[in-house]
């Protein structure tokens, strides 16, 4: 069974802006933090954003201004705005829940592909 689906990802162009949604199911409802990640070939994974239940929120450097996190807790889906997309914002991106910003069930990632 597939906890945490993500949907969104395509191409943009620089400067463009793109939004990603995450859907929660089944255990993966249970965990106070949901969050996004990314990771690019040849980088390490990036936690881009992180989200608890009560709002508290948690940007990467990379994406401060940029990007913006809401979640829905009636819908169990977590949404992360990408406004001013740069090259360096693509890569595949995860949706994950965790007791923390700490990734403890994972979805299968969404590309961001960024490109003029």
């Amino acid at each position: 069974q597939v906890l945490l689906v993500e949907s969104g990802g395509g191409s943009a162009q620089p400067g463009e802006s793109l939004t990603l949604s995450c859907a929660a199911a089944g255990s993966a409802r249970a965990f106070l933090f949901l969050m996004w990640f990314r990771q690019s070939p040849g980088k390490e994974r990036e936690r881009v954003a992180c989200m608890s239940r009560g709002g508290l929120t948690v940007y990467a450097d990379s994406v401060k201004g940029r990007f913006t996190v809401s979640r829905d807790n009636e819908k169990h889906t977590i949404d992360l705005k990408m406004k001013s997309l740069k090259y360096e914002d693509a890569g595949m991106y995860y949706c994950a829940a965790g007791g923390a910003c700490l990734g403890e069930l994972w979805g299968q990632g969404t590309q961001v592909i960024v490109s003029s």
